[in-house]
């Protein structure tokens, strides 16, 4: 199990890096479209009975959806041919889904109600979730590059990694008992204090997501937003253990050998795209 996670996960490395350090942006974009289209895929199959006969419709109509907005965006002219798609996403649908992670998911995942009820509305949230998480990497990845994508991921594996490491050292106090029992208020902190260190420690990289918000705020205040998204990238995780738990699953699917679905791993990337477009937007 552990031999074929680690394959999975060198594989996954190595296709992200060549997608990023590929000439042109159409690589990035196609495998952000595929990923994305996969995530919506197992969103829908953990959120909408599966007895419902439009479910696969539904989840196909979405599929088709991203694949050909992806196929749009892969034209760098694409926005600005059609600068209300822009003002849509950005002024409307980013906001909006920011607002439903930090108002709506993380009171869900803090009450740790795992017999939330409204399927609908959880597939109309994960369309819009993942469109918007989709919409903000493209536009970061095309506004500032390789490098800066990097660093804002890297954000959520340092809070991953050092939420996992220290709660296994330290961990006393659950977080949420109900979704997630390893994890502890002890390992979010360490978490989030990785998070913040990382983009502190990146900030005097240049073209990096920390070192453009030290060129435009105080030191202190690019802290406190790399601590929100530390604690968001957490919030995405236990939104997705909740979902997986109201359907009485491991894994999001098996398309990952070793470490589930695709989901699975993008599930703390979620929350965070958006409102690091957010805090991004205008900065060049």
């Amino acid at each position: 199990m552990l031999r074929q996670r680690v394959i999975t996960a060198i594989a996954l490395l190595v296709v992200l890096f060549a997608a990023l350090l590929a000439p042109g942006a159409w690589p990035l974009i196609a495998l952000l479209t595929v990923a994305a289209a996969c995530a919506l895929w197992e969103w829908l199959r953990l959120t909408w009975p599966q007895a419902h006969p439009m479910a696969p419709l539904a989840a196909t109509l979405a599929l088709v959806a991203l694949c050909a907005g992806g196929a749009a965006w892969m034209n760098m002219a694409a926005p600005l041919r059609f600068p209300a798609i822009q003002i849509v996403v950005n002024h409307w649908l980013v906001p909006f889904v920011s607002a439903v992670w930090v108002l709506g998911a993380s009171v869900i995942v803090v009450q740790g109600n795992t017999g939330v009820r409204g399927s609908a509305w959880l597939c109309v949230f994960g369309v819009l979730a993942v469109l918007a998480a989709w919409a903000a990497l493209v536009q970061m990845f095309v506004l500032h590059g390789a490098w800066f994508l990097v660093s804002l991921l890297a954000l959520i594996w340092a809070a991953d990694i050092a939420a996992y490491f220290t709660g296994r050292a330290f961990g006393r106090h659950k977080l949420a008992p109900r979704v997630s029992p390893g994890k502890t208020w002890e390992g979010a902190l360490g978490g989030v204090v990785a998070s913040m260190l990382w983009v502190m420690l990146s900030a005097h990289w240049a073209g990096s997501f920390g070192a453009l918000l030290m060129r435009h705020w105080p030191a202190w205040l690019v802290a406190v937003a790399a601590a929100a998204l530390g604690a968001l990238s957490i919030v995405g995780d236990l939104f997705e253990s909740l979902l997986k738990r109201r359907a009485g699953v491991k894994d999001s699917s098996g398309l990952l050998p070793g470490h589930g679905g695709v989901y699975d791993r993008l599930d703390a990337l979620l929350p965070v795209a958006p409102i690091a477009l957010l805090l991004t937007l205008g900065m060049i």
